[in-house]
């Protein structure tokens, strides 16, 4: 006898069967997918964690050469520090020399930190011509950070003034005397007695004038100023 047909149920199971075959059919695609960059997948997360294995690696290697240069670094300049002034010419400039070779090995801020030492001792020992080696090394290294580049160029200059032309002191000490350099208050002090060096006396004023009304200028130059100034006003 014919029953009649629920529709709802016929609907539920055709729909049933579109699902079934759209599993069936995205299994079979995952499948042939998979056969075909499988391997690639299983290569790109193995590159993956390469990389992060490399990374680490290299986070922990730079910080082991890291402690190497500090305990490097303190191992010489301490042997300097306890010696202090009773080092003769001939150490100091021993000293300088061996802190060039650490430099030559050493992360860039402990090459840095031993090139300016390096240079402050040749200078001490008369040796300008490679303390100015030392200055320009860092100076012209971009990986120095500009804050030490302009220091470096800061002690040339206050080395070079009697030595190397006016002009070319100036020159070097422009950049460095904008207000928002760390180093223009000792730039131009520096560039002032230059100034003096010249006959530029109203120049040097000018220079002082700004030294002592600068209120972010250190204390101590700010009193070297108003002491150039009084004898310069007479």
């Amino acid at each position: 006898m014919y029953e009649p047909c629920n529709l709802s149920e016929g609907f539920v199971r055709v729909v049933d069967i579109f699902d079934e075959v759209s599993d069936d059919l995205r299994a079979e695609r995952t499948t042939k997918f998979l056969r075909r960059y499988g391997s690639l997948m299983l290569l790109a997360a193995g590159l993956v964690l390469l990389g992060v294995a490399g990374y680490q690696g290299y986070i922990y290697w730079q910080a082991k050469q890291n402690q190497q240069a500090a305990a490097g670094y303190l191992a010489i300049t301490t042997k300097i520090d306890q010696a202090g002034s009773t080092l003769t010419d001939a150490e100091r400039a021993s000293d300088a020399a061996g802190l060039v070779n650490f430099a030559a090995h050493a992360p860039a801020g402990y090459a840095t930190l031993a090139r300016l030492r390096a240079a402050a001792l040749f200078a001490d020992a008369g040796q300008l011509d490679k303390a100015d080696a030392q200055w320009d090394a860092v100076s012209s290294n971009g990986q120095a950070g500009p804050l030490m580049r302009d220091l470096a160029t800061l002690l040339w200059a206050q080395h070079a003034l009697g030595i190397a032309p006016d002009a070319t002191v100036l020159a070097k000490l422009s950049p460095l005397m904008v207000p928002a350099n760390p180093w223009h208050a000792l730039a131009q002090e520096t560039a002032a007695l230059a100034d003096i060096k010249s006959g530029d006396i109203n120049g040097a004023k000018m220079l002082l004038n700004g030294i002592v009304t600068d209120n972010t200028a250190p204390a101590g130059v700010r009193d070297r100023a108003d002491g150039l100034l009084a004898q310069l006003n007479g």
